[in-house]
């Protein structure tokens, strides 16, 4: 008699979604991702994978080739300049040869899209992912495997992962009551502009080449601006950092789909010098959201759902690691579950339950800890609370990116323990 196929339910259908989605594909398997927008796209924004995750995307997965034809670039520096265009800082960035991998910069678009295709496209004898759009999760029974969507349809799976975000409706489900993300005093407006535009500014290339395949800063007092290309140079990020005392983000809006007012973010960067506005005059469209994060949660699993990345250990950005530490999440899920269907019975929640505890304690100290230091490093504007961080910036950076994989770093862990 032919052993039944292990199905699984992921509840959301971005970067950590389809990461999931494609460690977890294998023969018999049945994957249905449930996405809430009528449309499974990014909005337009560069994005960076550190070493640790760059090493599964592009070598364990096998997306180098894709992504470097669609203009990935290696982030070569981390410069800082102050308004005065000075140069105060540069951090080489050049990890490699130390980390086994570069620290990468796309295109928001690009990676999803890559991730959804390897996810989808038919590999005999894996079967494709299914993507269900327009697929809202509002209950969710963990112990029975059962998904209620809110068009009333009920659907049921031996594993449900919810990498529903931020906003998790799997975390109220797993925790049993609702965790709110924290506010951090800042807010972000987010634009992309075509490179050729920024080239006619005279004033800000003088200071600062939009072309260099590196993450830029410019600080003054409270506020800054953080920038990077993608495609090649083609395009080029800004993300424009403010205080948000007095902003109040609706509960209806995800941080990625707020529209920011242009006239106001001009505003609030009139004391910057001219050269450092100019990106912020060429930008047509402007996303708007208030950095949240969260604290360390007792747990990211219960019966049959585990939680992987911002609904687990939504993080500040100052470590770049918020999409690094979901793709980990989604290489334990497929280094835990390989084989599973040889050792578990997909119908025993209990066997089920086992394994997410595993991927849990496995996962829960190093996501935490890198959780606490991006917090910590956002000083002033958040307050790192109970959580202390006993490593330097040159210990974090070695801690960050010397990852080979789940196994192996529970195994690490095991040893010094």
């Amino acid at each position: 008699m032919t052993d039944p196929a292990f199905n699984i339910i992921i509840v959301g259908g971005g970067i950590a979604g389809l990461a999931a989605a494609i460690a977890l594909r294998a023969e018999r398997r049945n994957i249905t991702v449930l996405e809430q927008s009528p449309f499974n796209k990014e909005i337009g924004a560069t994005i960076s994978l550190q070493p640790n995750a760059s090493k599964i995307v592009e070598g364990q997965w096998g997306l180098e080739a894709a992504l470097k034809e669609q203009g990935s670039m290696v982030d070569e520096a981390f410069e800082v300049y102050n308004t005065s265009g000075t140069l105060e800082m540069r951090i080489p960035l050049s990890t490699k040869e130390r980390f086994g991998a570069e620290r990468m910069m796309y295109h928001r678009a690009d990676l999803h899209q890559l991730l959804k295709t390897k996810a989808t496209t038919a590999a005999s004898p894996a079967p494709p992912v299914q993507i269900r759009v327009s697929s809202r999760v509002i209950g969710c029974d963990c112990e029975t495997g059962e998904v209620q969507l809110e068009t009333g349809e009920v659907l049921h799976a031996h594993l449900i992962i919810g990498a529903d975000g931020i906003k998790s409706t799997l975390r109220t489900a797993v925790l049993g009551k609702e965790i709110d993300a924290l506010p951090t005093g800042l807010s972000a407006y987010r634009m992309m502009i075509p490179t050729t535009k920024l080239l006619q500014e005279s004033e800000f290339v003088s200071v600062i080449s939009p072309e260099k395949s590196c993450t830029t800063m410019v600080m003054g007092q409270d506020r800054r601006l953080v920038m990077s290309p993608a495609r090649n140079g083609s395009i080029y990020g800004v993300v424009a950092l403010v205080p948000d005392e007095s902003m109040h983000e609706s509960s209806s809006h995800t941080s990625w789909t707020t529209k920011g007012d242009h006239s106001k973010m001009l505003s609030s960067f009139a004391e910057f010098p001219s050269w450092a506005q100019r990106p912020l005059h060429l930008a047509k469209d402007v996303g708007l959201w208030q950095l949240r994060d969260l604290d360390p949660l007792s747990s990211w699993c219960r019966g049959r759902v585990l939680l992987i990345g911002d609904a687990a250990h939504a993080m500040l950005p100052t470590q770049g690691q918020g999409a690094s530490q979901a793709i980990e999440d989604a290489e334990a899920v497929g280094a835990f579950y390989e084989d599973f269907e040889t050792k578990g019975r997909p119908e025993s929640g209990l066997d089920v339950q086992h394994v997410n505890e595993a991927i849990f304690n496995c996962r829960y100290d190093r996501a935490t800890t890198i959780q606490a230091y991006s917090r910590a490093a956002a000083k002033p504007a958040t307050d790192p609370g109970s959580t202390k961080v006993k490593m330097s910036p040159a210990e974090f950076m070695e801690y960050n990116c010397s990852y080979d994989g789940a196994l192996e770093w529970a195994r690490r862990s095991t040893v010094v323990s």
